[in-house]
């Protein structure tokens, strides 16, 4: 197991590896390999280049690119000179990032994209990135950066439909990274993949573990079209698969075309893994250890299954990530006995700072634990624990859908269908009914020459299921909408009704 983190800031470990590893490789993008030697000097060389355009410590910069060398750069340069990134997907609509630039305040945007049309707002676009950090001398003025500092503002869906800046401080990413690196046993040799926007805590977490960690990240930019990804995985000896459910459901449709032996762990987050591809997943990655996890961007993660128990503990996301608490409450505030499902508390130097300009929000989220400083993060999932204290994902808490006086968790229903040979992919949600309150709605997209029928949809759901939970009627769609990062889109799904 690796050391100690070599700094108490995001930016500290990328110095510390251009010292001690300058010759490794850092980040291998599109093809291209790039050491740490010359990530450090070309983060430098753009970090005095927006001390030059004015930016000072606590200043925000927005960073809307492709995964790329630039944006690997432009985050690293950001923290240099005591900015704070306001990381936006490359796919966000215009109106949406016009939002973000207002509401984070933003003062430069760094982008690889036709930058909006704004006076107060300095562009610089991924080709000037280039051509800034060539060549030159730098001379970069302290920026007496603390942990306590904001390093980051990621902005999530919000119930209102409007965003909500989560801010993150330097503290709370290097101690979540520490925690991450220790419970996967992590070493420098590492070859990470990530096709997760680095917009994302998800794609970001693999960076900054990378960095932290002397190793290498195999960026990619899609999994659109999987078969060249995996020939380059192939021959870059990738040995950390990070994935999301629609991931895995591809992988193993393409059966032992998609097979990764150089892999070493396997990490499933965003949603959970139907237990149903447990097995096929380890068939794709025969020498991996398999680790099921769950996160919120408030906090990046909170618990991880031990490999040990992945059969043991089925559908377990099993205990909280290492020095920190998380509690299963019930709505009195007590503890949730097991078996019995409530809200899920976390405690830990990883929680937010709190949602940036929305204290309202933030006091609904965040309350005192028990003594001065310490904050208790409500997530709003629903979850229980079993009788050994390892928790079971339900539900979010707006995916519960109430029909008949029951509570249906739509996770249960789903990984019901998944059993169903040749669904390829499922989601429930509910909808609206004047008898019922809400009903049950089943979204199925099936596997290549699959023929499943509504009628044995149903059956299938009512030999396993009590029949307020199955579905009252099913959908077949030939692919369900996903998110960027690859999770099921249940919003549009609900607005298609």
């Amino acid at each position: 197991m690796s050391s100690r983190p070599p700094g108490w800031l995001t930016g500290d470990a990328l110095l510390a590896q251009a010292v001690g590893r300058p010759d490794a490789v850092a980040v291998a993008a599109e093809g291209s390999p790039h050491t740490y030697g010359e990530l450090e000097l070309a983060a430098r060389r753009l970090a005095q280049h927006l001390q030059g355009l004015g930016l000072e410590r606590g200043g925000r910069v927005a960073v809307q690119m492709e995964n790329s060398w630039p944006c690997v750069v432009s985050i690293y340069a950001v923290w240099l000179v005591g900015g704070v990134i306001v990381v936006v997907n490359p796919q966000t609509k215009e109106d949406k990032l016009a939002y973000m630039l207002a509401d984070s305040e933003a003062s430069v945007l760094l982008t690889d994209r036709e930058p909006p049309a704004s006076g107060a707002l300095t562009v610089v676009r991924a080709d000037e990135i280039d051509a800034v950090t060539a060549a030159g001398e730098v001379e970069l003025a302290p920026a007496g950066t603390i942990p306590v500092d904001l390093a980051a503002i990621v902005y999530t869906s919000g119930s209102t439909g409007v965003p909500k800046g989560v801010m993150m401080t330097h503290g709370n990413l290097v101690f979540v990274t520490e925690s991450v690196v220790r419970y996967l046993r992590l070493g420098p040799d590492e070859r990470i993949f990530n096709v997760f926007p680095l917009a994302f805590t998800y794609g970001l977490n693999q960076l900054l573990l990378a960095v932290r960690l002397g190793a290498t990240l195999l960026l990619e930019r899609s999994f659109a079209f999987p078969t060249p990804v995996l020939e380059r995985l192939r021959a870059q000896g990738a040995t950390v698969f990070p994935g999301v459910p629609t991931i895995f459901a591809t992988l193993l449709g393409l059966g032992e075309a998609a097979l990764l032996p150089s892999v070493t762990r396997v990490t499933n987050a965003g949603a959970a893994l139907p237990t149903q591809f447990v097995a096929g997943v380890r068939r794709t990655f025969p020498n991996a250890l398999v680790y099921l996890m769950y996160g919120q961007t408030e906090c990046v993660r909170v618990s991880y299954l031990d490999p040990d128990l992945l059969e043991v503990k089925p559908g377990s996301v099993g205990r909280a990530i290492p020095g920190t608490e998380a509690v299963v409450l019930r709505e009195d505030g007590l503890p949730a006995a097991p078996g019995e499902t409530g809200v899920l508390h976390v405690r830990g130097p990883h929680v937010m700072a709190g949602y940036w300009r929305q204290p309202e929000l933030t006091t609904r989220s965040l309350s005192e634990g028990g003594h001065p400083g310490d904050r208790v993060l409500r997530t709003g999932d629903h979850f229980r624990t079993d009788e050994d204290g390892l928790l079971y994902f339900v539900a979010r808490s707006d995916d519960i859908i109430k029909t008949r006086g029951e509570k249906v968790s739509p996770l249960e229903v789903e990984n019901v269908l998944y059993e169903l040979t040749g669904v390829r992919e499922a989601a429930v949600v509910a909808v609206a009914d004047e008898v019922l309150g809400q009903a049950v709605r089943a979204y199925v997209a099936l596997a290549a020459d699959a023929e499943v029928s509504e009628l044995e949809v149903k059956r299938h759901c009512r030999a396993r299921l009590e029949n307020f939970m199955v579905p009252r009627e099913v959908i077949f769609l030939p692919d369900l909408p996903k998110t960027e990062t690859g999770k099921i889109r249940k919003q549009s799904l609900r607005e298609a009704e």
